[in-house]
């Protein structure tokens, strides 16, 4: 845990760990110095040696001052790091999250992290101000009355070590057991976080079907299972913590056991049994105190490992300085292998040219690996194998910033801040003219919306662009395309499912960037395919066919059979309750 302590708080305060944990072992230990001083104290009360005593209130006067000093310390910077948490963690995890490779944000990961950027931010904090010092005086405290008790009576002393190893076996079985069930509720809570998300998403379709009073079956089955998941660690939990407290007072029981037993042999004096036994009494409080804290410890522990694990994904390796760009807008894909688990290749020995002022179509049915196409060339993952080359250097030699400013991407999937709409234009080219972002909506058609929007270019977007419709989105980005003037320009189906109205601006919009750009278009619309200098042809990440559209119309049967299929589904259409062709 100390290591996940250290990744979480980074380099810059590895030092002030050190220092506090320093001061907590050193408070711990002058602890259980303080009370062993209770033995020689009340033994020369009790026989009346008062001088004898009062040595011994000094030298726990003194231990007692030390104590408060070192509690004092440890305290202090125990807060001091908790504030460094809530103040620099989140920034902290930002930093990191930038470098990460962008495929790795998937939507599993992106509900972990905000679980633990939230839930686990606080359990850190919780573990330096309250988890921490009782767990380590609970053990460091006894440990150092043990060994004290065993200089004292060495029989005694020999009873508490034999009982450590039963306790911690206790103790080690409990806290296991509640991390264990903790694991099951924390997965449990972002599934059903992930559900809620899908639900808010998807209220325009459920609503569309009427399923909004029953309830989303997903969602309910999450919520469920939490709370499963959550009555089942209490019932796990209580039983166990039991068991581990009552151990601590079961080995006090048998060393006033041992104790009577030596007292009635004759084998110890009675005054010094009585203050042995008071000086064992305080072993009880710590030990139940550590037994209490530390299920939640283990708690902890698993939401340090979460955070730590985010700051051990590796980063996307990144070159000092850039390859030089030779052929600016070109692409070139030289036998590309890669998958997203080792023994499945999504694409699986890719060779493809794309020179630039060119358009590429990439088709082929689902799950071909078209998208996964697009995403290798902007480098969201690195290949397996072979070769991405953007302007004519390797991907992997360019740095984040370079390789992206060679190019734009326009996704099917558009997210808008939630700003105004000339904000979320001008994403494409911050230091832009309001010349420049004016045209470039215009060629977008987006003048058209802020025509009639209220506010007009003020107008706000919504979380997510809510306020627009998804071709009215889709619009936007592609003004953000031609505002940023790339040599690249990847369009991922971003044609698909718009009205006609839409589509006229989309398709106008698509003629300037092909004037300018090199395009490369996953592509559904026949009248995109069509136009294309090139067509690739994609089935089970291979590359089965390329070309231009008379080509592979005339020596291509499966290009054919395609496009015949999708001729035959643009002339179905709904009339009158019935499907005509």
């Amino acid at each position: 845990m100390i290591g996940d302590l250290l990744k979480i708080l980074g380099p810059r305060h590895a030092g002030d760990l050190r220092r506090y944990l320093l001061w907590l072992g050193a408070y711990a230990v002058l602890q259980g110095v303080a009370t062993a001083f209770l033995v020689p104290v009340l033994a020369a009360m009790i026989h009346g040696d008062m001088e004898r005593a009062g040595y011994g209130l000094l030298g726990l006067a003194l231990t007692v001052l030390l104590v408060a000093v070192a509690h004092y310390r440890q305290a202090m910077k125990g807060f001091s790091l908790a504030l460094v948490v809530l103040t620099t963690l989140h920034d902290r995890l930002g930093a990191k999250l930038v470098s990460l490779p962008l495929g790795w944000f998937s939507s599993e990961r992106v509900g972990r992290l905000s679980r633990s950027a939230t839930g686990g931010t606080m359990m850190v904090t919780n573990v330096f101000a309250h988890l921490l010092t009782p767990v380590v005086t609970g053990v460091l405290t006894p440990a150092t009355t043990a060994l004290a008790l065993l200089f004292f009576d060495w029989r005694l002393g020999l009873t508490v070590l034999l009982a450590a190893p039963v306790i911690y076996a206790l103790h080690h079985w409990s806290a296991s057991w509640i991390a264990r069930t903790e694991q099951r509720v924390d997965a449990a809570g972002v599934e059903a976080s992930n559900r809620v998300v899908e639900f808010a998403r998807l209220q325009p379709v459920l609503r569309a079907f009427g399923r909004t009073r029953e309830g989303y079956p997903p969602l309910d089955q999450a919520i469920d299972a939490q709370q499963q998941a959550g009555g089942d660690r209490l019932g796990a939990t209580f039983p166990r913590l039991l068991v581990a407290g009552l151990s601590v007072h079961l080995a006090f029981a048998a060393l006033l056991v041992v104790g009577v037993m030596l007292a009635l042999a004759h084998a110890i004096d009675t005054v010094e049994l009585v203050a042995l036994l008071a000086l064992s009494a305080r072993l009880a409080g710590p030990l139940a105190e550590a037994a209490a804290r530390s299920g939640q410890l283990r708690m902890a522990a698993n939401d340090l490992r979460r955070l730590a694990d985010i700051f051990d994904q590796p980063p996307l390796p990144e070159p000092a300085r850039s390859l030089p760009i030779s052929d600016p807008g070109a692409v070139c894909l030289s036998n590309v292998v890669f998958g997203y688990r080792p023994e499945q290749a999504t694409i699986d020995g890719v060779s493809l040219r794309v020179p630039a002022g060119t358009m590429t179509a990439i088709i082929g049915p689902s799950g071909s690996g078209k998208t996964t196409l697009t995403r290798l060339i902007m480098r969201f993952h690195d290949v397996d194998g072979g070769a991405v080359q953007v302007g004519g250097a390797d991907v992997r030699g360019l740095t984040s910033a370079d390789l992206m400013a060679q190019i734009a991407p326009v996704m099917q999937d558009v997210y808008l801040f939630d700003d105004t709409l000339e904000a979320n234009i001008r994403i494409g080219a911050p230091d832009a003219s309001d010349q420049d972002v004016r045209e470039a909506a215009r060629l977008a058609g987006v003048d058209e919306i802020v025509e009639r929007l209220p506010q007009g270019w003020r107008s706000p977007v919504g979380e997510g662009g809510g306020a627009l419709s998804g071709g009215e989105r889709q619009r936007i980005s592609l003004a953000r395309a031609l505002l940023k003037k790339a040599p690249i320009v990847i369009l991922d189906e971003a044609t698909a499912a718009l009205d006609a109205e839409n589509e006229r601006h989309v398709q106008n919009a698509l003629r300037t960037l092909r004037a300018r750009s090199t395009l490369i278009v996953v592509a559904h619309q026949l009248s995109t395919i069509r136009s294309a200098d090139q067509i690739v042809m994609l089935e089970h990440g291979a590359v089965v066919a390329a070309g231009t559209h008379q080509q592979l119309s005339t020596s291509e049967p499966r290009y054919a059979a395609f496009w015949r299929e999708r001729q035959r589904a643009r002339g179905w259409r709904l009339a009158d309750g019935e499907a005509l062709s």
